[in-house]
């Protein structure tokens, strides 16, 4: 609770002067902007005591269970060797086994960021219950987000049927095999006392998709700034050009009102300080798709990025593990259920359908770059240039932009498409869940830098038009710390610059 005793709402941050922003793990209320603060470190964890008495309750539950019945993975190998049961002599090491012969990622190193938010997740989901993990180990997770410290994760090793050898190498961090990794700002040395292994703890920790999901999460979080940072370049754009605001007319998207483009519609309007049923004032008659379909393209990705948090949030705060111990089986009887929950098809098709409506307003970011730097559309000097006649200005962003656009458009072929066939034929199906968020997360980084292409492009013009400029939102970024130099030049630091600006239009 806070200094007013009100408890912070579930997944959100609470500020309170002695402790700074929380955010409370329930294993109900978790949601991707939480995620991405405790990722971040903008936030520390707090875990209700009623949160932590569930995990307690499924644990015992599993204890219970264990004793009168077969369990997979605990009394029986997995994957294919579902049927080859454990000998008594054997059982004891059955945990530590699972984990080492799991933990067989490959690849590179993944950032703390990616690792802090699979530990967000995975403490979040054994909050829900159903896991039969001993709750020391949520303890022990959220400690390592409190103490600024990660587990050393390497970036393949999944297809979207659990994140089993993310959540192997974790659980080997957690008993004291592997090292913790250190942050920003962690003490060395200072590090979540080991845990010791019970039966079924192995199997519990690792049937998740917790890395796939944190990961998740994060994309959510960036692709929402860039999106909402879009419309302020796409409404300096329009300025730059003097684009007819009829295509942003609220009437016109009135009659097909799809979230997103009502949306998107509305925040041009708004940004550049314009009625909702604006008089004609463009230099055409009809301006070109760059301008007047933007709110049609750029809408569909305001809608994907809420159909994946929608997911997100749901696969976060349920447990997905396999097998699930429930206390609402036969006769009300607590019961095993057995099952194929993990599966992260919702995930992987969400992502997929993101990557494919970046790309359409992407490519529409890359049109409007080449617009200005036309003078038959700008009125202005070809490609905006200063100096001698003959200055290149800024031509090379287009060339820049339209192959950071090729990296997005290749990131945007469906993993979803793939198909594997594993462990001797019992799995043969996979959602590749996990190849689609790093596919997303290559989309994010790639428009951003085509998204900075153009704000660069859109700012040179705008300020080379007569003035003054009008009291609109959008126009504040004309005075941010942006180069004013015309003279052909590298531009590489003006589309740094440009990319670091975003997260503070997207404020706007």
């Amino acid at each position: 609770m806070d200094a007013t005793g009100v408890p912070p709402q579930r997944g959100t941050t609470a500020t309170s002067p002695a402790e700074g922003a929380v955010v409370v793990l329930d294993g109900s209320g978790l949601d991707p902007g939480a995620v991405a603060r405790l990722a971040d470190r903008e936030a520390r964890p707090r875990v209700l005591p009623a949160a932590l008495a569930r995990a307690e309750r499924s644990w015992h539950t599993a204890r219970r269970l264990a004793a009168t019945g077969r369990i997979y993975g605990r009394d029986t190998g997995v994957g294919a060797n579902r049927m080859v049961f454990v000998s008594d002599e054997d059982r004891a090491g059955q945990d530590l086994r699972l984990l080492r012969s799991h933990a067989g990622g490959i690849g590179a190193m993944l950032p703390a960021r990616q690792a802090r938010a699979m530990l967000a997740v995975r403490a979040n989901q054994l909050l829900a219950g159903g896991s039969g993990a001993q709750p020391v180990i949520v303890e022990a997770l959220v400690a390592a987000l409190r103490l600024g410290v990660h587990p050393a994760v390497h970036e393949f090793g999944a297809v979207g049927t659990g994140d089993l050898t993310a959540l192997a190498e974790t659980g080997l961090t957690l008993i004291g095999e592997h090292p913790w990794l250190y942050g920003e700002g962690s003490a060395p040395g200072v590090v979540p006392p080991p845990v010791a292994l019970e039966p079924g703890d192995g199997l519990a920790l690792m049937s998740s998709n917790a890395l796939t999901l944190g990961q998740a999460a994060l994309v959510c979080h960036d692709i929402d700034v860039l999106l909402r940072a879009a419309h302020v370049v796409a409404a300096l754009s329009l300025a730059a050009v003097s684009g007819s605001l009829e295509a942003y007319a609220a009437p016109v998207h009135a009659l097909r009102p799809y979230p997103g483009s009502l949306r998107a519609a509305a925040e041009v309007r708004r940004l550049l300080g314009v009625p909702d049923r604006p008089q004609s004032a463009g230099r055409r008659i009809q301006d070109p798709y760059g301008f007047r379909a933007f709110p049609q393209v750029h809408g569909p990705a305001l809608e994907a990025v809420e159909a994946l948090r929608r997911i997100v949030a749901v696969e976060v705060n349920c447990p997905s593990e396999n097998p699930l111990i429930s206390e609402d089986g036969p006769n009300g009887q607590p019961a095993v259920y057995h099952h194929g929950g993990f599966f992260a098809a919702p995930l992987g098709l969400a992502l997929d359908h993101l990557c494919l409506a970046l790309l359409q307003t992407g490519r529409l970011s890359a049109a409007r770059i080449a617009h200005l730097g036309d003078p038959d559309i700008t009125g202005l000097r070809p490609f905006l240039a200063g100096g001698p006649a003959a200055s290149s200005g800024m031509m090379i962003l287009e060339y820049s932009a339209n192959s950071a656009l090729a990296e997005l458009r290749a990131s945007a072929d469906p993993a979803s498409a793939g198909h594997a066939v594993l462990s001797r034929g019992l799995e043969e199906a996979a959602s590749f869940a996990s190849q689609a968020v790093r596919q997303a997360q290559r989309a994010v980084d790639s428009y951003r830098l085509v998204l900075a292409c153009e704000l660069t492009a859109a700012v040179r013009a705008v300020r080379a038009l007569p003035g003054p400029w009008p009291a609109a939102p959008a126009f504040a970024v004309l005075g941010a710390d942006l180069p004013d130099d015309v003279e052909d030049r590298p531009l590489t630091p003006d589309v740094t610059a440009a990319a670091a600006l975003l997260p503070d239009l997207a404020g706007l």
